[in-house]
């Protein structure tokens, strides 16, 4: 009789013990549910300020463009009139307006690719959170069934595989989130330093091939030839 007993409560513990468990990972799904959602509205809003910052950068460009233009017909009068000195100010004001341009073009460059990146990465995100939230009401489901079966203990319990599959999608999530942003800053960093753009400018430096930055020089000479080429 007390070895039934013994039995009986220990039997009870254990199902006891299971169901905890099972409650705590549906609480513990829920919040992870909800710490990606977070994670994916922050995305959002990152992409958001991604494409207003490329759109505030074509708006400079294209505001510059138009002042190298206007710029470029007042420095051709001022050759015309003969008053060169006018001319060569206005040729260094163009000079320092197409560095700007050149700045916002390699700035959207980088806008475009940082966007079409992350337009890819909440896409994912969002397809793998409905996924998810697909699984959770399934496993709702079952524990609803099982605890209307007082006690009864399933053999099988399709929502136990289920759980540990959402924990680990959620936790790749970050981790390639993380990685993803951490390999695109570390790209434009090495870019920046190392890419050819930076070689092909320290050899221009050097005075090896031609200066990738317009100088007031370049822009009279090229002023002159439209001249003699007009005339």
């Amino acid at each position: 009789m007390f070895k039934t007993v013994l039995t009986l409560f220990r039997g009870s513990v254990a199902v006891a013990g299971e169901e905890l468990e099972d409650r705590a990972a549906l609480l513990i799904l829920d919040q992870q549910m909800r710490d990606a959602a977070a994670a994916v509205e922050r995305s959002k809003r990152s992409l958001a300020l991604a494409i207003a910052g490329d759109q505030q950068e074509g708006r400079r460009l294209d505001a510059t463009n138009a002042r190298i233009a206007d710029l470029e017909v007042r420095a051709t009068a001022a050759l015309d009139g003969g008053r060169e000195d006018l001319a060569r100010e206005a040729a260094q004001a163009i000079a320092n307006l197409e560095a700007d341009r050149d700045a916002a073009m390699t700035a959207r460059t980088l806008f475009a690719s940082e966007i079409t990146r992350m337009k890819r990465q909440v896409a994912s995100a969002e397809a793998r959170i409905t996924e998810l939230d697909r699984g959770r009401r399934i496993a709702r489901a079952s524990e609803a069934v099982r605890a209307l079966r007082r006690g009864g203990i399933e053999a099988a319990r399709p929502y136990e595989s289920t759980l540990p599959e959402a924990e680990n999608t959620l936790k790749r999530l970050r981790e390639r989130q993380i990685e993803a942003q951490s390999a695109a800053d570390a790209l434009v960093e090495l870019d920046a330093a190392t890419g050819p753009q930076a070689t092909a400018e320290k050899l221009a430096e050097q005075g090896f091939g031609p200066r990738l930055k317009s100088t007031a020089d370049d822009v009279l000479a090229r002023l002159n030839a439209k001249r003699t080429q007009a005339a």
